[in-house]
Order: structure tokens, then sequence, then C-alpha cells
């Protein structure tokens, strides 16, 4: 099971990740020149929504349905999955966040990235 704090360490864990407030939600971006989301919390911590290519969308939400699910809206459809933090754990979740930091990190600084 994740909880915040995890989730917290988890994405914060990654090169230059930082955490704002995204409108009532916590959000966590790297610390770029356009600074893009890779991670939602919202404030009642059942889920998580990291963003991905609808393929990766896909492979998750078929691999582990309990864990991953489409943000219900137009987000979804473009790669924005939930992530169900009771059902998942560590190793699923750092390579959710990996996923999702990757789109979100410019190019020149994914050699950053240790895996």
């Amino acid at each position: 099971m994740i909880t915040p704090a995890k989730l917290r360490a988890a994405a914060l864990a990654l090169p230059r990740a930082l955490e704002r407030p995204h409108f009532d939600w916590a959000s966590f971006r790297v610390d770029a020149p356009k600074g893009k989301i890779f991670c939602t919390l919202p404030p009642h911590h059942e889920f998580s929504n990291v963003f991905l290519t609808p393929e990766e969308q896909r492979m998750l939400c078929e691999a582990e349905p309990a864990i991953f699910f489409p943000v219900p809206n137009k987000w979804g459809e473009k790669g924005a999955t939930s992530v169900r933090l009771k059902a998942c754990d560590a190793v699923t979740l750092r390579s959710a966040l990996v996923m999702s930091w990757r789109h979100a990190a410019p190019v020149k600084i994914h050699g950053e990235l240790k895996l």
C-alpha cells in the first residue's frame, strides 16, 4: 500500500522533481523551463494520477486493472492514468512515475535518471 508520504518520497526522488500546488491538489513537476507535471495527488489520497501515452496507459490498465484506470474524462483519453494507492506497491509506483517523468522532463536531463 502506498501512503501519501511514500508517494511524495518516490516522486521527489526523481531528478529535478519538486512539489507545487495545482488548484487544491498536490502536483509533482520537473524543475525545468516548462515545469511540466508528471504526477498529481488529490486531497482525498485514494489515488494519484500519472501522465502516460495512451499505449502505456492501455498496457498498465490491462496488466494491473486493480491498480490502474484511465482518468474518466478527456485527459484520460490522452493517457492520464489514475493509480489506486491502496492496491499499489513501491516497485509498481516507481515504474509508473518514471514513465510519466520521462514525458515531462526535457530529453537533455533524461540521463540524470538512475534506474
